[in-house]
């Protein structure tokens, strides 16, 4: 568990630095792809619409990745902290203004120690990072592999169950790229796991990202 704390960060780069790897080799790719297809696989077979498995997938995304963090992260010191810390800026201001020296450097005494706390904290959220991604990406990787090949997008010849339709862009690609360098896959799933991950960490008590 100190190790987790102490390396959480190492831990998280490590792994998205080997998750980077296996994107790049299809083969291996394909593999975990057909691991995640044992548990999705019985929804695509409902003959489920794309963008709906990508709804489901995202909720579980949203849920796994909230209580990872909820049994991970302490929110409650983190809380503590940040209200230390904002109490803290305004002692600072207060003696800068008034020009008390001696309680300036008293006050700057305290900031390195609190800014040490408040760098411990940002690294242990680095340590639910890992397992989220664990997770995550062979999603991703299953995703990619099902991708609807869509070529046809006119409305007599298009199956509904491999395109989508969105406000002011009509029916469009999953392969269609929005916001400069986004597919239109990907904008979804993002969409989507937003929306579901609030609603999840409000139902969780665990607070905003």
């Amino acid at each position: 568990m100190e190790i987790g704390k102490k390396y959480g960060m190492y831990i998280a780069l490590a792994v998205v630095f080997g998750m980077m790897l296996l994107y790049g080799w299809p083969e291996a790719r394909a593999v975990i792809s057909g691991v995640v297809d044992i548990i999705v696989g019985p929804f695509a077979a409902l003959g489920l619409p794309f963008f709906a498995l990508v709804l489901i997938l995202a909720t579980c995304t949203g849920l796994y990745s909230s209580l990872i963090q909820k049994y991970t992260i302490d929110y409650d010191k983190m809380r503590e902290n940040q209200e230390k810390f904002k109490e803290f800026n305004v002692l600072f201001r207060e003696a800068q203004r008034s020009g008390d020296e001696k309680a300036i450097k008293k006050m700057q005494a305290r900031q390195q120690a609190m800014m040490a706390e408040q760098m411990e904290m940002s690294q242990q959220q680095f340590k639910p990072m890992a397992y989220i991604l664990v997770l995550t990406v062979p999603i991703f990787f299953w995703l990619i592999e099902h991708i609807p090949q869509t070529t046809d997008l006119t409305m007599a010849h298009a199956d509904l169950s491999n395109a989508i339709i969105l406000p002011f862009a009509g029916l469009s690609s999953y392969f269609d790229v929005y916001l400069g360098f986004f597919p239109l896959w990907i904008l979804w799933y993002m969409l989507c796991s937003l929306v579901i991950t609030q609603v999840i960490r409000k139902a969780l008590n665990i607070g905003g990202m």
